[in-house]
Parts: structure tokens; sequence; C-alpha cells
């Protein structure tokens, strides 16, 4: 890609993720209740993404080969741990995929 094709492209996502940002208050405005349908998606998208982002995770992990899982699952026992111990999303998967970048990297 040249120079402008890139800058093309940025201010292309640029301009998409702005748009879908901003068109949630043009179709819900403040102080008008949003849908039944879309408070549930509200309420059960979260555990949804969550969870298949642990599917995601092992997914191609294999068990029968060298390191044999061993830093998901160090990594996935750590983010459990912390979450349990810190009740802080943010910090257990940081720390977490910290985690699993370095051993997958020295394992």
């Amino acid at each position: 890609m040249t120079n402008i094709e890139m800058v093309i492209t940025v201010a292309i996502v640029v301009i998409s993720t702005l748009f879908t940002r901003f068109l949630s208050f043009l179709v819900f405005p403040t102080g008008k209740q949003a849908p039944p349908f879309v408070l549930f998606l509200g309420k059960a998208l979260p555990a949804s993404v969550m969870g298949m982002l642990v599917v995601y995770t092992f997914k191609d992990t294999t068990i029968l080969s060298y390191p044999y899982g061993i830093p998901t699952a160090v990594a996935c026992v750590i983010t459990i741990g912390l979450h349990i111990w810190k009740r802080n999303m943010l910090l257990s998967i940081a720390i977490g995929t910290i985690v699993y970048m370095v051993m997958v990297q020295n394992v």
C-alpha cells in the first residue's frame, strides 16, 4: 500500500467508528427508554462476548505436544485468580495476557 492508500484506509476506519458510536445517540436519544430488546442485548452480550473469547483462547491449544497448553493454562489460572482477588477485569486480563505472552516467548 502506498502512503496515500494507508491514510485513506485509516480515515475510512476512523469515520466508520465515529459514525457507529454517534449513531446510537441519534437512534436512542437521551431521556427516551430504549426498546426491551436493546436492553436485553446490553445485559446479555458482555457475558456472551467473554464466553466467546474463552472458547477462542482455548480452541487452538494443543495438549498432546510441547508446550502441552501450559502457557494457556497458567495464564487462565492467573487471570481467574486475579479477577476473584481484585475484582478488576482490566487488571486481570492485562496481567493474564502479559503472563501468556512471556510464557509463549520463553517456554
